[in-house]
């Protein structure tokens, strides 16, 4: 007799992060963690958005400790020269993040994390994608953002959309981490915690 699968939780409310999660065709309930995504002082962007992936999986986990579950954490953090750029929230933090960004080799870390609390697997990896920004003008950063208001994507960059025609190229070893869930490693993160893949 087969073992009961896990239930498989995306600790998310991202629309982008479950879009990307429902291509594994497996079953999943999604979740969302109470998280303070703050920056603590001088943190590194790839360390934040691991920490955040981690805090959000485990705010989850720890509200199902009756159940076997499998907890999806992921966060994403924008790096301009080591500067993090999280989600700005509003059109004017969107439009100061563009500015910025233009014309510059910009990273994106997005880090996942996979709990299994009851076989004890806990596990985090990072993809970072690095993209070149083209030098955008004023008229064309205010009409990407009032087209498509990506007010909820760190650093206001979706790729997924029109936020592609920002840009002049992108440089990646796991093509979804710029959307927000790497979906690569997220697969080996599964594998390792007990589900088949396909």
């Amino acid at each position: 007799m087969d073992e009961p699968r896990p239930t498989l939780i995306l600790a998310s409310t991202s629309p982008y992060r479950r879009e990307l999660l429902q291509r594994l065709r497996l079953p999943f309930e999604v979740q969302a963690p109470d998280v303070d995504e703050t920056p603590g002082p001088r943190e590194a962007p790839d360390g934040l958005a691991q920490r955040l992936s981690q805090a959000k999986a485990a705010a989850v986990a720890d509200s199902r400790r009756d159940a076997d579950v499998v907890v999806i954490g992921s966060d994403q953090v924008a790096d301009l020269h080591g500067q993090p750029l999280g989600k700005p929230g509003s059109h004017a933090r969107a439009s100061e993040q563009l500015r910025a960004m233009r014309g510059q080799r910009v990273q994106f870390h997005t880090a996942v994390t996979v709990l299994r609390p009851r076989a004890g697997h806990a596990r985090t990896l990072l993809a970072s994608v690095t993209v070149q920004f083209r030098r955008l003008s004023d008229a064309e950063i205010e009409r990407y953002l009032a087209a498509e208001q990506p007010y909820d994507c760190a650093g206001s960059a979706k790729a997924e959309a029109l936020g592609i025609t920002l840009l002049d190229a992108i440089e990646s070893d796991d093509p979804t981490a710029l959307i927000g869930l790497p979906l690569i490693r997220t697969c080996q993160l599964l594998r390792e915690a007990g589900l088949q893949l396909p």
